[in-house]
């Protein structure tokens, strides 16, 4: 769809993906595109994270809401925009069944704006990043594919889904050049510390509780940050408007396994005793609808790109957990 000399607009890049898909595309000697970043820079932001790029001749950073149609339409006229990354995001299922309306804001409310700038220059592409809880909650056998039907559970996944069909609505109304990918939940370097894995490592390395819901049995599949933000480059590209793909790590874990795990890697890293950690381990009351399982099929992605992850889940916790150990 675009090449790779494309003017890049891109949302939320000061967030842990977004600024992974930024430093993926500024590395790379075959991108010669020009990327801007706008941000609000809320609670989870994190400049730091594009350290060394803040100079770069090809990169611009906004501090600003999406939300503001009149800033989104001027950066697209002066700086020739050929695609819209849509990153930005409020995502953190916990916040938003504490204060649902943030999300209906950040997810909803901007996903039009962006649309609605859209609609005055339908030459540019819009590739809307959502998540896998769209669809719901799985059993113990299955696997979510791009037909399976939109069951959202919690206040984050509904407003996402309805980003979603906004998306495609705006795309079959006005005739926009719309893809939409769904990932599976991501780790790595740089992630804000409310979420699993840097929770666990930062309560860890503190020597206090680790909290982990019900009895841990919930199951997630994950995948390493480098990994999506390559698959997302390889949809701008080789993808076709209009479609949907599923991204997932084919990683499938209980949340108690993985706390173990993360607990393993850490104490080898730090040459400790990993019952150390593991006696911190404290069960808590579940969350409040709480999905017992997530698992994506992205054969699509592998059958029409030939795209599969390349970090096996030791190779990319190892990475997460020296990354934390150095910067927490």
């Amino acid at each position: 769809m675009i090449s790779e000399n494309a003017h890049l607009l891109v949302t939320g890049g000061a967030g842990f993906i977004g600024s992974a898909f930024i430093r993926m595309l500024l590395r790379q000697p075959s991108f010669t595109g020009r990327i801007v970043n706008v941000d609000k820079l809320t609670y989870a932001a994190n400049l730091d994270l594009l350290h060394g790029f803040h100079e770069h001749p090809r990169y611009r950073f906004f501090q600003a809401d999406i939300n503001h149609t009149d800033l989104i339409e001027k950066i697209c006229l002066e700086f020739e925009i050929d695609a819209i990354v849509h990153f930005a995001a409020e995502t953190h299922v916990d916040r938003s069944i504490e204060a649902a309306a943030a999300f209906v804001d950040a997810n909803i409310r901007g996903t039009v704006s962006l649309l609605e700038a859209l609609r005055k220059y339908p030459h540019i592409h819009l590739h809307h990043i959502s998540t896998d809880e769209v669809y719901g909650s799985l059993g113990d056998s299955g696997y979510f594919t791009e037909k399976s039907p939109y069951r959202p559970n919690s206040p984050y996944s509904a407003t996402k889904a309805a980003s979603d069909h906004l998306v495609r609505a705006y795309a079959h109304t006005y005739k926009l050049s719309t893809t939409i990918s769904h990932c599976s939940n991501n780790y790595g370097p740089g992630q804000y510390p409310e979420k699993l894995i840097p929770l666990m490592l930062s309560r860890c390395l503190a020597k206090e509780p680790l909290p982990i819901y019900g009895r841990g049995v919930n199951v997630r599949d994950w995948i390493y940050v480098g990994d999506h933000v390559e698959a997302i480059w390889t949809i701008l590209r080789r993808g076709q408007k209009g479609q949907t793909y599923n991204i997932g790590g084919n990683c499938e874990m209980s949340n108690l396994e993985l706390v173990h795990s993360l607990i393993d890697t850490l104490a080898r890293h730090l040459d400790v005793n990993p019952e150390d950690y593991r006696s911190l381990i404290r069960f808590v009351a579940d969350r409040p609808g709480h999905d017992f399982r997530y698992a994506i099929d992205a054969s699509k992605m592998e059958e029409e790109f030939g795209w599969r992850p390349r970090f096996s889940w030791s190779q990319g916790v190892k990475k997460t957990v020296q990354w934390y150990v150095k910067n927490l």
